[in-house]
């Protein structure tokens, strides 16, 4: 058979010398035209490999993969041999600390011995492991032009870590950037405190976290790929320094702004950025992610709340958390995931977390009154597993329940079950709450009214049943008689921050659900008696923790919402006893009002959202300061009439015998709550309590609380404080 004539193009074109073909090429000993960027065998496999759908879990290239050798005098490719660049960058970082060695030898002797400062956070220079700066690809070093340079962002740090930045030497953080360490981050012994702390203390982030191996990850070298990412890092930063930091600035309307937390949330976000343009990590981003909008909700910044809340929601679909498994193990007519099936079961179970972290996330962003993200019939991921399950990694089935089961809110399997796994329920249940009021809002020809009955609306009667009564009856024995505040060994307390929320949220969820429907002028109302009592049991619970010695700064943001529905309810009985000229139980409305805006903005003095949702409450409260006779309405911190002003702890004085009593109904099911617990539950004190004779609610007086005042340390604060992992 005669050989094929070669063509002019192919007989003109010169032949290769020795290693200018393609690396690819050269591999599997295929001819190569050397074409730039990419030769034709290459293009060719590459548009072959595109034409056939990825298997699932997997993306093809999105160009041929085709690289080759460097060219003598000319730069190194974007896709030249990772190990290459290192040995380049490593040349490149040697010279540099050279050059300013030498520069630190002119400096003067007093430019010399103030100390040096370290930036306060940014990305992992690591090449290995892909963490390259959220600000370019440029080296660190390239930044560093003199001594002076590192004390750029000395500002950011709190006086403690400034003292101990200034014992580091130059030479100390030349070594530390040489050794592969972000010199944006603070140094290892500053982050591994800030990493306690926030472990310790955070109410929300920690739990899509596994902590044994985050710590363990931690002491492996920069370098490493299993070196935690460093937005993870940076949001820990910016989360734990709400405990640990005093470099802090008192805005006009009194709430505080951390310039270090700000540091490290900006960084967190440069990564976000990058992430939504390139997808790189996009797994440990969207945990980061996740720890940042926590951060922000603490600080009362809706907007970013809002986007933030969209943005991890939406992104965890195309990441398939939301299959059972939180993975999709549908055929190709599917379209595949973005990650690939989990690993092993830590990995699983984090997913499965921040699944639905995330979920939860958004149900509290909306509670005022905008629609989920997230559909429950969209939820197809099951409930996670105990926290001591995840940290001991116990090989255990997934947990059988998820948003389809019948009776998820009612039973409450006891292998699957901790005050984590309740408060998510208890979220979800809120959610459904939001999705009914915004549901019959949009579909409904006019807005709800007090003179409507809504037990005839389809589906109320069944969810009035679920948050008035059924979810807290159906709770085990063991978290149903506890909130959490409990007695550790004999005077010592702690505060399981989720199950006290869980016996919260109902309530609140009543509120939400009745307020629209109470009419205070009918006593005998169903939604007025459930508005009242549902307030009265969250000051109840308050008064049980204000009995304590706790810090009430540690519980979840999410209580001051609850807060606020409470004083909702408050604010409008107290304009019903002002029209009535009921001034004796209008007082004491005064004075619950008060203690839940003192509980406000004790909160607010660590995280602002406290303060925002006072002020929030202030503008409810304008027309009923106009109206009221009391003298001095809007005071806090002491008790009004019908309290004794000579000592704040006498007992209430009696109302007058004449004095018209509405028949307003009995103080709720948690006060009752507190007299039958175990003797380990505090809320049983013997501290003055307020008679109930003519009182509006039975709940005991206010009682001074010396932790609020001043500033306890760090160490004093978190002794006294557990939380369920």
């Amino acid at each position: 058979m005669p050989k094929a004539i070669p063509s002019a193009s192919t007989a003109s074109r010169p032949a290769l010398r020795r290693n200018q073909a393609c690396r690819s090429c050269r591999k599997r000993k295929l001819k190569c035209d050397a074409a730039r960027p990419h030769c034709g065998t290459c293009v060719k496999q590459w548009q072959s490999l595109i034409s056939v759908p990825a298997p699932p879990g997997y993306a093809h290239p999105l160009e041929p993969q085709c690289v080759y050798d460097p060219v003598d005098g000319l730069a190194l490719a974007q896709d030249t041999d990772p190990i290459e660049k290192i040995r380049m960058l490593e040349e490149e970082v040697s010279k540099l600390k050279i050059q300013l060695q030498e520069h630190n030898n002119i400096m003067s002797p007093a430019r010399h011995s103030q100390g040096l400062h370290r930036p306060g956070s940014a990305s992992s220079s690591s090449a290995s492991s892909g963490q390259t700066s959220a600000l370019g690809s440029k080296p660190l070093l390239h930044n560093i032009k003199n001594v002076s340079a590192l004390a750029l962002r000395q500002e950011s740090l709190s006086p403690e870590l400034q003292s101990a930045a200034n014992r580091c030497s130059s030479d100390a953080i030349l070594e530390l950037i040489y050794s592969g360490w972000n010199p944006d981050l603070p140094e290892p012994h500053i982050l591994n405190h800030y990493i306690e702390v926030f472990f310790k203390c955070d109410p929300c982030g920690p739990r899509i976290l596994h902590r044994p191996s985050f710590l363990s990850a931690m002491r492996l070298h920069p370098r490493d790929p299993a070196f935690p990412h460093s937005a993870i890092l940076h949001a820990i930063c910016a989360s734990a320094s709400r405990w640990s930091s005093r470099n802090v600035a008192i805005l006009p309307d009194g709430s505080r702004r951390d310039q270090f937390a700000e540091y490290h949330a900006g960084k967190t976000r440069q990564y976000i950025d990058k992430t939504m343009a390139t997808g790189e990590d996009i797994f440990q981003v969207v945990q980061a992610c996740i720890l940042l909008s926590w951060y922000f909700y603490q600080e009362g910044r809706w907007v970013e709340i809002w986007i933030f809340a969209g943005f991890q929601t939406r992104i965890a679909v195309p990441l398939r958390l939301n299959y059972p498994g939180t993975f999709s193990t549908h055929g190709s007519s599917s379209p595949g995931g973005y990650l690939p099936p989990p690993k092993d079961f830590r990995d699983l179970e984090s997913r499965r977390r921040v699944w639905w972290m995330s979920i939860i996330f958004d149900r509290i962003v909306s509670v005022g009154g905008w629609i989920h993200a997230i559909d429950d019939r969209d939820i197809g991921t099951e409930l996670p597993l105990r926290g001591e399950d995840f940290d001991t990694e116990q090989l255990i089935p997934s947990n059988p329940q998820d948003m389809i089961t019948e009776d998820i809110f009612t039973t409450h399997l006891p292998r699957y079950t901790d005050s984590f796994l309740l408060l998510i329920k208890a979220i979800m249940m809120f959610g459904r709450v939001t999705d009914f009021n915004v549901r019959g809002s949009l579909r409904a020809p006019t807005a709800p009214s007090k003179h409507q009955d809504p037990f005839v609306l389809p589906g109320f009667s069944e969810l009035d049943s679920l948050v008035h009564l059924d979810f807290l009856e159906n709770l085990p024995h063991m978290y149903r008689f506890n909130i959490g505040v409990t007695d550790v060994s004999g005077s010592a307390q702690c505060v399981d921050t989720d199950l006290y929320l869980v016996h919260i949220i109902p309530h609140a969820a009543t509120i939400t659900l009745h307020n629209p429907y109470m009419d205070l002028n009918d006593l005998q109302r169903t939604s007025t008696n459930r508005c009242i009592k549902a307030a009265q049991a969250v000051l109840s619970a308050y008064f049980m923790l204000s009995a304590t010695s706790l810090d009430i700064t540690r519980l979840h943001p999410f209580v001051t919402i609850c807060w606020y529905l409470a004083a909702v309810v408050q604010v409008q009985v107290c304009k019903h006893f002002i029209e009535i000229g009921d001034h004796g139980r209008e007082a004491q409305v005064w004075e619950e009002i008060n203690i839940l805006r003192e509980a406000m903005l004790s909160y607010g003095a660590r995280s602002p959202i406290g303060t925002r949702q006072e002020q929030l409450l202030q503008g409810l409260m304008k027309e009923i300061v106009r109206l009221t006779s009391q003298k001095r309405p809007l005071e806090v911190g002491l008790p009004l009439y019908p309290f004794s002003h000579t000592t704040l702890f006498s007992s209430p004085n009696d109302l007058p015998s004449d004095t018209p009593i509405a028949p307003l109904p009995n103080p709720t099911a948690v006060s009752q709550v507190g007299a039958r617990a175990h003797n380990n539950v505090v809320g049983t004190h013997s501290g003055p309590v307020a008679p109930a004779t003519s009182s509006l609610y039975s709940v005991p007086s206010w009682p001074p609380n010396d932790t609020q005042s001043g500033s306890p340390g760090y160490e004093q604060d978190t002794a006294t404080w557990g939380y369920a992992q």
